[in-house]
């Protein structure tokens, strides 16, 4: 598969930063910072061992990240409404897993490679009061980098917040997954296209 957008990638480490058990319904732009700080504390803790040991990576990105992330909705808004609503109920499940693995393969290297970055995020607009989705701004500031402007999308889920899509400076997570999709499914089915994101994930 085609690298992502090596600025997509980056962005990771505010997505990672941004994760917890579960996203209460208050201010979405508190909790976000408040997990960041936590999840930042827990990259630093394990920095001895971030590059000699990926299973750390995958763990966290495990523990932080499935469980907030609005994984049912990204695959299938990843896909073509076509090849979404002709598959099988096996197929979309089996999608949504390899859609994850992926997830997680593409952005753990960018982990691994943590150096004291930080996240900062800005007031919401327009507050958050009865809506089912929220825009939240950030930069992620690097000691040795320009800040990166990422854009986090939530949905409400519930009595939880979910993350459903990111971006930097405009490039969406979401857009660039569902090219690289399109462009494999017109070589091929949806079995097709399960059998090479299964080989790609098991390397």
């Amino acid at each position: 598969m085609r690298t992502l957008n090596k600025k997509i990638i980056t962005i990771i480490v505010g997505w990672f930063a941004c994760m917890t058990l579960a996203f209460a319904l208050n201010d979405p732009v508190t909790l976000l910072q408040s997990v960041a700080n936590n999840m930042i504390n827990g990259l630093k803790e394990h920095g001895a061992t971030l590059k000699s040991k990926p299973q750390v990576v995958y763990e966290l990105s495990y523990r932080y990240v499935v469980p907030n992330a609005a994984l049912t909705e990204m695959a299938r808004r990843v896909l073509p409404p076509q090849t979404w609503n002709s598959a099988i109920p096996e197929q979309r499940e089996q999608f949504k897993k390899q859609f994850t693995t992926t997830l997680i393969r593409t952005y753990a290297s960018s982990l691994s490679n943590y150096k004291d970055q930080s996240v900062r995020f800005y007031p919401l607009r327009g507050g958050y009061a009865g809506k089912n989705s929220v825009t939240v701004e950030s930069d992620i500031i690097s000691p040795d980098t320009q800040p990166i402007r990422v854009t986090y999308r939530l949905v409400r889920a519930g009595d939880t917040w979910k993350l459903l899509d990111l971006s930097v400076e405009g490039v969406s997570m979401l857009e660039s997954f569902r090219a690289q999709y399109a462009d494999l499914l017109t070589q091929g089915s949806m079995s097709m296209l399960l059998q090479q994101m299964s080989a790609h994930n098991n390397r």
